[in-house]
């Protein structure tokens, strides 16, 4: 850990669960969420051929 930079482990898991804690918090308190839904489109069809370019 010491060669990827990391001195104290303690440290990154401490600070990570109170980001986990401080999103979920939000998320609680929050009246609504947005999200995007995808469509289902299909795809693009072929284009045509382009007679005489040959």
């Amino acid at each position: 850990m010491l060669e990827a930079g990391i001195i104290d482990p303690t440290k990154v898991t401490r600070v990570a669960l109170e980001n986990a804690a401080s999103v979920s918090g939000m998320l609680l308190t929050t009246e609504c969420v947005t999200t995007e839904v995808k469509k289902d489109e299909p795809a693009m069809p072929m284009g045509g051929g382009m007679p005489g370019m040959m």
